[in-house]
């Protein structure tokens, strides 16, 4: 067996034993209990911020990893990109109504700017998978770049390209690019889960390596 093959198997191994955990334990959400209530957050930033929205995936590890991002101000946890009013975790988790767990990121634009941010964004998620991320499987999991002006679609659309061009992926990126129209803040109890919740089993299993993941291909994407 070659040492790539055994790489393979080491990773597809993994990949099943943490399939394997979360059917255990849950997915994104299970178990989390605490304020029921959402809100929309109008997405005008205060003088001398900016705001992104992003979905890719749980957002309990999103809004982990964005906050570790210097420049970065606050991450809220909610919903984006559907058609229902006030969506809810329970109503999101039906997949009817349009929404993904997505994170809104406010940000200090003199220490980092919109283009630096979805390259955290495509580092720090698979954005090859259609609805789907790790194990989280449905609509509501789908990657999404979210923009609000002509410029930052236009550099959303060569972010992505830059990515595409660096192989970083082995399959065609299927990330949706889209204007931001409303977030809706989660509920209280979904907010900064990981730093209140560090030993929860989807946290440990799932978040957490991650994020890991993450920090190690970021930093190899700068240093190239």
């Amino acid at each position: 067996m070659t040492r790539k093959s055994t790489k393979q198997t080491k990773t597809q191994f993994l990949f099943a034993f943490i399939l394997f955990y979360v059917s255990l334990f849950g997915n994104c959400g299970f178990g989390a209990k605490g304020n029921a209530e959402t809100k929309q957050i109008p997405l005008v930033p205060k003088s001398g911020q900016k705001m992104a929205v992003f979905a890719e995936g749980c957002f309990w590890c999103s809004e982990h990893i964005f906050e570790s991002i210097p420049g970065v101000l606050d991450v809220v946890s909610g919903y984006a990109g559907g058609h229902t009013e006030n969506p809810t975790y329970d109503s999101v988790n039906t997949e009817t109504t349009g929404h993904a767990e997505s994170v809104l990121v406010v940000y200090d634009p003199t220490k980092i700017n919109y283009e630096e941010l979805c390259r955290v964004f495509f580092l720090s998620h698979d954005p090859t998978t259609i609805d789907r991320q790790g194990p989280d499987v449905g609509s509501s999991y789908r990657s999404i770049l979210f923009y609000q002006t002509e410029e930052e679609f236009q550099i959303a659309k060569r972010i992505k390209i830059e990515i595409e061009s660096k192989k970083i992926w082995d399959a065609p990126i299927v990330t949706e690019i889209k204007p931001i129209a409303k977030f809706y803040q989660a509920e209280g109890y979904h907010q900064d889960f990981i730093k209140h919740n560090p030993n929860q089993s989807y946290v440990q299993a799932v978040s957490l390596p991650r994020y890991f993941e993450f920090q190690k291909r970021y930093e190899k994407y700068k240093r190239n």
